[in-house]
């Protein structure tokens, strides 16, 4: 342990190389490896378990039964040194479950800072989630999975394998992600899932003010609406809408697509925006 004000139940299990920086709060029945460092004010409630080489940032709160950096759920992992790495000021909720990496995936799981991940909740080995995003109860990660900045995924939310769901995006209830979501995007549903417009209320709460919504919203009409292929609306949209940070995340999302977007939308689309 690395300072003399860190905060270890009785009944708590520490390893002795653990790293442990000051105002680290260890409750009641939680185990804590060899391999972890914990940055300073990171607090484990109770009854939480912490394995492998695990790198926790600051002001983190773990709430009782989570269980992060135990192996990977896949056959083909065979004990390899991998990696979870997470940011500050996250919260985790009960029972959730955060794996470390494999060596064919990079060898890394990360989570960014100033999410909050809901109970039950399960991030698999080689995901990767940005910052600022909310896990309802019971979402899912598959293994390989991208998560941009600003996501919502509400509850019961499964994403497949090599997915990736795209800024400030958001999913409804039960929905099942097979192919990526772009950008600003709300989908919901399962076979199909389908596109119903731009996340407006999640995007005017993210700050995003008329000027931006427009700009989205005319992607959005061009790439789901217009009847266009993905490239013809592509390519309206280099010409018709300006040049803009928002433009070059959805069109570099979409050119960096592997599984494909989700394009089938709804046949109406209640304009939030106006």
């Amino acid at each position: 342990m690395s300072e003399p004000d860190v905060y270890i139940h009785p009944s708590a299990t520490v390893h002795p190389e653990a790293q442990l920086d000051s105002g680290v709060w260890i409750g009641p029945g939680c185990v804590v490896g060899a391999g972890v460092t914990i940055r300073k004010s990171t607090r484990l409630l109770a009854n939480v378990h912490v394995d492998g080489r695990t790198e926790i940032g600051s002001d983190c709160v773990f709430f009782p039964f989570s269980v992060i950096g135990t192996e990977p759920q896949d056959v083909g992992y065979r004990g390899e040194e991998t990696l979870v790495r997470i940011g500050d000021r996250n919260k985790f909720r009960e029972f959730l479950t955060i794996h470390r990496a494999t060596p064919k995936g990079g060898g890394l799981t990360s989570i960014g800072s100033d999410n909050y991940i809901m109970a039950y909740s399960h991030i698999a080995h080689d995901c990767h989630v940005g910052n600022s995003c909310v896990f309802v109860n019971n979402s899912t990660l598959g293994g390989h999975c991208l998560i941009e900045d600003g996501v919502f995924l509400s509850g019961f939310t499964g994403v497949h394998q090599f997915c990736r769901v795209g800024k400030y995006a958001f999913t409804g209830g039960f929905t099942v992600v097979t192919h990526d979501v772009v950008p600003f995007a709300k989908v919901a549903g399962m076979r199909p899932i389908l596109l119903y417009g731009m996340n407006s209320v999640g995007l005017r709460r993210r700050g995003f003010d008329a000027e931006r919504l427009k700009g989205i919203k005319r992607m959005f009409q061009i790439l789901f609406y217009s009847g266009l292929n993905t490239s013809q609306a592509v390519e309206r949209i280099e010409v018709e809408v300006p040049a803009s940070a928002d433009r070059d995340d959805l069109l570099g999302f979409i050119k960096s697509s592997r599984r494909g977007i989700i394009k089938k939308a709804s046949e109406s689309w209640e304009d939030e925006s106006a």
